[in-house]
């Protein structure tokens, strides 16, 4: 089907990125704040797991944008505020599942501890200990979480909201 086609769905790729990044997230989110509260010798797993699947994170994002820019998306029928509204939430969520894991990565790196993917594959560090910077990077990590947090519950209010009021095929197009 053609892109501008209202009955198009996503591409078998999409539909993979965005599952598997949806479920990362859903995993990495809550480990991230479990990370304060397990016992001290487990924390380094915590960490390992929370670095490791959100480094994960950021390349499948990367895929998924250079994805999106040749493959397009079906096109969207509905009223211009609805289009502009999921065309932003869109935006933002691409742009904070970005955000997230890259200042994640650098506040671990400001902090002292490069990331060694897994345990398997050690990351370069652009940083290097740098204790001036790296509060100011946890704080956007954690922020841009939060705001991630709104952006999908926005997101999944909307995706729900054309399954069950609508009863479009706005879900379907993604499964």
């Amino acid at each position: 089907m053609a892109p501008d086609d209202p009955d198009a769905s996503y591409g078998t790729l999409a539909k993979a990125l965005h599952w598997t990044i949806a479920t990362l997230v859903l995993a990495i989110w809550p480990l991230g704040l479990m990370i304060g509260y397990v016992k001290s010798e487990f924390a380094p797993d915590f960490y390992m797991l929370h670095e490791g699947l959100g480094f994960l994170v950021l390349w499948l994002m990367l895929v998924r944008v250079g994805n999106k820019l040749i493959s397009g998306s079906p096109h969207f029928e509905g009223p211009a505020l609805e289009r502009f509204a999921a065309a932003a939430v869109h935006g933002l969520l691409y742009l904070f599942l970005i955000i997230m894991p890259v200042s994640g990565f650098l506040a671990t790196n400001a902090h002292g501890f490069p990331l060694d993917w897994f345990g398997i594959l050690p990351i370069w560090s652009p940083l290097g200990k740098s204790p001036e910077i790296a509060g100011t990077l946890s704080a956007i990590h954690e922020w841009s979480a939060w705001i991630l947090l709104g952006l999908f519950l926005a997101h999944l209010g909307a995706a729900l909201f054309h399954h069950v009021v609508r009863r479009d095929r706005t879900l379907s197009r993604m499964i």
